[in-house]
């Protein structure tokens, strides 16, 4: 039973999987369609507020530094993605390459955890967008009275509950539609919606660079590189989206030059974005200042251009839309996936015959979504999505050391950067990082072991532990550094979440076990054949 557990699938056997009448997706995205699709999920309306609360309650002017450590730690996943991508351009992304490297099981738990960290991430979204929609006509057309009775915009579990939120529920219904009737469309209608986003973030930029007051970045760290690192850390998050690129591999024209570019295209533009709006609004305001819910207003007051705030609100709006777009183009693209090698009912994996879309899982995701986002609080926990993300790209950078070790031979279009000297350099810093910043044991062995917080001694002995365990890590996988580092970054930041999202993940996962133990271990179409090697 083990043996079946562990099959992977063939490349030669993915690639060709993609070819069956019937289940063809149509080949239509650019490089600019991947890079719009990245930058439509990575930047949300956080641009706008991140920044500001981060400096003011971390990090200080230092906010810039943060951004730019948090996505050079990213960009250690990223490259792992856009090796895989390249290498393996079929839909499904994560659980598609944990198929190929590790074996059906992991493949499946990936992909149940892809399903979740989809849904829920979807559901947040779209509340968060008829919150933002209903506000926004409040204000521009209504003078701050409600145009909308709250029966149809709020959950009936809100604290000021209303009956059904009828605005999240047709956008989700409206973009569904949109999906189903083609990705060349869709991709359009993205594209133009990130266009509108970047145009109004360069606009906040350049209407404001002007009046930066350089002595307002001093101190430069007021709470220590600690600070800075501790911000880093909750940012990181906001780099998330990339990997969205690679659920639509399989309708990429030229995958193996196009994806690498869309997913570090899409990571770059986001960074400096994201560096350009922190430095400015830390530039223009005190940072002390900044920790308001809405800091971007706050810039925009004390400039005496509030005339502009109605424009920013258009961009957000604008960048939740095309996050929520692109949530619900990869989701039904894995389950397409996942139904094609027959751990779930083969007719998931129709392709429309008109649209060439994945048309069914399209339409069962949107119900879904729209069904669960009419009743979701506005204020549930994102963790759930946190854990899941992080999950898939410790497998992914999993995925790339055990390829490189079982398959070298393998044609890599594109190759993520190592050797000794890279390896050296990122174990040497995160030894330094370890041994010198206040870094504590992670909260979920806390809460295990110690009911009110790990003591000194505790945390000296798991900073040790840790220290040892990094040189040997870096001095065996010396020639796969970022894997590894990626890899590491994602165990800690996991490891850091609260007690009650690893008990949320476990108890899906554990559904997900019965699942397949039910359905994909019996119907997997590796069924009768042997283990195949990568």
């Amino acid at each position: 039973m083990s043996s079946r557990l562990m099959r992977t699938k063939s490349l030669s056997r993915l690639l060709m999987d993609t070819d069956v009448e019937g289940r063809r997706l149509r080949k239509v995205l650019s490089a600019w369609d991947l890079t719009a699709i990245g930058i439509g999920c990575i930047i949300g309306v956080g641009i706008f507020v991140l920044p500001g609360v981060q400096a003011a309650h971390n990090a200080g002017p230092g906010i810039v530094l943060s951004f730019a450590i948090a996505a050079a730690a990213c960009a250690c996943s990223a490259f792992c993605y856009a090796e895989l991508a390249a290498m393996i351009p079929v839909s499904g992304s994560a659980y598609t390459y944990g198929y190929a490297t590790l074996g059906e099981f992991p493949a499946w738990v990936i992909g149940w955890d892809l399903i979740l960290e989809y849904m829920v991430a979807a559901i947040l979204v779209s509340t968060g967008w008829s919150a933002y929609f209903v506000n926004l006509l409040n204000m521009t057309l209504g003078g701050g009275a409600d145009l909308l009775p709250r029966v149809w915009t709020a959950s009936p579990w809100d604290p000021n509950p209303g009956l059904i939120n009828l605005p999240a529920v047709l956008i989700v219904l409206f973009i569904t539609w949109l999906l189903v009737r083609g990705i060349k469309e869709s991709s359009r209608v993205n594209l133009a919606i990130v266009v509108l986003k970047v145009s109004v973030i360069l606009f906040f930029i350049l209407a404001t660079a002007w009046h930066v007051n350089p002595a307002n970045w001093r101190p430069f760290m007021p709470f220590g590189f600690s600070g800075v690192m501790t911000a880093a850390a909750i940012v990181f998050l906001a780099y998330v989206g990339f990997d969205a690129v690679s659920t639509t591999a399989e309708e990429a024209r030229n995958p193996q030059r196009d994806l690498p570019r869309g997913i570090m295209a899409s990571l770059l533009i986001a960074t400096v974005l994201y560096i350009a709006v922190a430095a400015i609004m830390t530039g223009v305001v005190p940072y002390s200042q900044l920790g308001v819910a809405d800091p971007i207003a706050l810039v925009l007051n004390t400039l005496h251009m509030p005339w502009a705030s109605a424009l920013i609100s258009v961009g957000a709006l604008a960048g939740i839309t095309s996050v929520l777009l692109v949530l619900l183009m990869g989701q039904p693209r894995i389950l397409f996936a996942m139904s094609r090698d027959g751990l779930l009912p083969p007719g998931l994996s129709r392709v429309h015959p008109r649209y060439g879309t994945p048309h069914l899982t399209t339409l069962g995701t949107g119900l879904i979504v729209a069904i669960a986002a009419a009743v979701t609080p506005i204020n549930v926990s994102s963790e759930l999505c946190s854990i899941g993300t992080l999950f898939a790209f410790c497998i992914v950078c999993g995925g790339v050391i055990v390829l490189r070790r079982s398959r070298p031979e393998i044609h890599r279009p594109f190759q993520v950067p190592g050797g000794p000297w890279l390896s050296l350099c990122l174990g040497a810093a995160l030894l330094a990082a370890v041994a010198f910043l206040p870094i504590h044991a992670p909260r979920v062995l806390e809460g295990a072991l110690f009911a009110e917080g790990a003591p000194a001694w505790f945390t000296w002995l798991f900073k040790g532990a840790l220290l040892a365990v990094l040189a040997i890590l870096y001095a065996v996988f010396r020639n796969q550094p970022l894997p590894l580092t990626g890899i590491i970054l994602c165990l800690y930041l996991m490891a850091s979440l609260p007690a009650s999202a690893w008990v949320r993940f476990l108890i899906w996962l554990l559904l997900g076990l019965a699942l397949y133990g039910a359905y994909g271990f019996r119907h997997s179409f590796l069924n009768g054949e042997t283990a195949s090697g990568a």
